[in-house]
């Protein structure tokens, strides 16, 4: 599975150095929301605006 999910993510130019499994499931794709229709959620909703758009680089958790 952990290498599976591993071949998956390097597929798609994420590449990852976990521990463990349960860390290398934190970073899976399905694990998280797009963000581009958060973004219009909350725009449209009124919280926020919308002034730039970022592009991931890294990620590293202690």
């Amino acid at each position: 599975m952990c290498d599976r999910l591993r071949g998956k993510l390097e597929k798609e130019g994420i590449n990852i150095r976990a521990g463990s499994m349960s860390g290398l499931a934190e970073e899976a794709p399905q694990a998280y929301k797009d963000v581009s229709c958060v973004v219009n959620v909350v725009h449209n909703a009124g919280i926020a605006r919308k002034v730039a758009r970022l592009k991931l680089v890294a990620v590293i958790k202690a």
